[in-house]
């Protein structure tokens, strides 16, 4: 008998698990409620399509993110070699052009032979269990009322929220090439990135105006409302005038070629698309209203004039309290969910960890734990040591307190033993046990029959 397993949500983490658990013999049907019900931020219907920033993050091997990519490589994540397949330049970091990236991954949905893409709102978990072997919740932090409230019941208690936001996207020939100019932090010479110096009266006229200008969520948020790393630049702003060139309009590494010295200040631009046809503001995240974004942002030395193709967003996300309800193979443990007739697993943002690399390593995690669940196989223990061990650990150890969304980082893995001084050596040691730590977990993987056909060996994060 083939066992049936539905998805909801067609993000990273519901695109990963339904690709995974297909490739594996399940039958999927793939739950995802756009185009036909839109939300805030979302512009299209396609699969995995990214809304608040074009990167996946650093591909130094030594570093956690690129661990993290080491992971997904090493185990055959389709959706991450789609990313591998629509690159655009970004430095040290892996950026792709998001509309060709969603393209691929919904063509690979749609093609699938056990994939079945169902265009429409799920709203109730316990009727889709009752109509499955296994359900995997993917729906991220835009979450609807209904399955929400759904969601809410199996639970036992209310989701933890906090506001999120994205940046500006603007046109590539609305912009002065006489102002900015291209470099990436410490390289001599041409980079990846545009960069937009300002000098010490043009920072200090943009503060006040970023200060000044109107809010589509008009309050004063504290440190609990907002996830750390996609705090509005108005936000950092308000936590000191000079928060931001601290921040996100650090200069450090960077020479204007005009003065021959480092700027007061600087906002780097990365490409949104494989041909530099858009910039994405990086770091911009922003809750200004539209309006006041092109007012306050063409204050920019060289946006003077730029054409936004999209501008910046707020909204709320929504995640659960992971530690006190899902078990290390992110299946939601609690009484409710039990009595369920089918196990209810959730992947992605909705399970509270942050990121996209992080997102789509969720959902094949997921993914392998349903099909080992259903097919009566043992699931390998995942090793701590890796990157995404290190996450779940923290992300499902009743002991966290305060739970907040978390990127994978060096600071909740356990650490060496002896320890290393050296910050260079230490993170490369991490990177060193991290990657003997996967061999072994895909050697295990395999010899329980959940490896992806055709995986390759680890590929160090490039």
């Amino acid at each position: 008998m083939e066992e049936k397993i539905t998805v909801i949500g067609g993000g990273l983490a519901g695109s990963e698990a339904a690709l995974t658990l297909a490739d594996r013999g399940f039958s999927v049907r793939l739950v995802e409620m756009r185009p036909d019900v839109p939300t805030a931020v979302h512009h299209t219907g396609r699969l995995a399509e990214l809304v608040c920033s074009n990167s996946l993050k650093s591909t130094k091997p030594d570093s956690a993110a690129g661990m993290l990519k080491a992971e997904l490589d090493r185990l055959g994540s389709r959706v991450f070699a789609a990313a591998r397949r629509h690159p655009v330049a970004a430095g040290g970091a892996l950026a792709v052009d998001r509309d060709a990236f969603a393209a691929d991954v919904t063509a690979q949905v749609e093609a699938h032979p056990r994939i079945a893409l169902d265009r429409a709102e799920a709203v109730d978990v316990a009727a889709e269990a009752a109509r499955a072997d296994a359900v995997v919740l993917a729906t991220g932090p835009l979450t609807s009322d209904a399955l929400s409230e759904s969601i809410e019941a199996l639970t036992g208690a209310d989701h933890l929220a906090f506001y999120d936001a994205a940046a500006p996207v603007v046109m590539a020939d609305s912009l002065d090439y006489g102002r900015l100019f291209r470099q990436s932090r410490y390289e001599e010479g041409a980079g990846d990135y545009l960069n937009a110096p300002f000098d010490r009266d043009e920072y200090e006229a943009f503060v006040d105006a970023l200060l000044g200008a109107r809010r589509v969520i008009d309050k004063a948020f504290g440190s609990k409302d907002l996830f750390q790393a996609c705090q509005p630049i108005e936000e950092i702003a308000r936590a000191g005038r000079d928060a931001p060139r601290f921040g996100t309009l650090k200069p450090v590494g960077l020479t204007d070629p005009r003065t021959g010295r480092r700027p007061w200040a600087a906002l780097q631009l990365r490409a949104e698309d494989a041909a530099g046809q858009s910039y994405n503001l990086v770091g911009f995240q922003t809750n200004l209203a539209f309006p006041e974004q092109e007012r306050v942002f063409r204050m920019v030395p060289g946006l003077e004039h730029a054409e936004f193709a999209r501008f910046g967003v707020m909204h709320r996300n929504t995640f659960i309290d992971a530690p006190r309800l899902l078990d290390s193979h992110g299946r939601l443990m609690t009484e409710a969910a039990r009595r369920l007739p089918a196990p209810v697993y959730v992947a992605g943002q909705l399970s509270g960890t942050e990121g996209y690399a992080e997102a789509i390593r969720s959902g094949l995690h997921v993914a392998l734990a349903a099909a080992a669940d259903l097919r009566g196989t043992s699931l390998p223990a995942l090793p701590r040591h890796t990157a995404y061990g290190a996450l779940m650990a923290y992300a499902t150890d009743p002991a966290t307190a305060d739970y907040q969304p978390m990127h994978v980082n060096f600071g909740i893995m356990e650490p060496l033993d002896p320890p290393v001084r050296s910050k260079g050596a230490r993170y490369h040691a991490y990177a060193e046990r991290a990657a003997a730590a996967l061999e072994a977990y895909a050697r295990a993987l395999e010899g329980a029959g959940l490896l992806a056909p055709g995986a390759g060996a680890a590929e160090g994060g490039r």
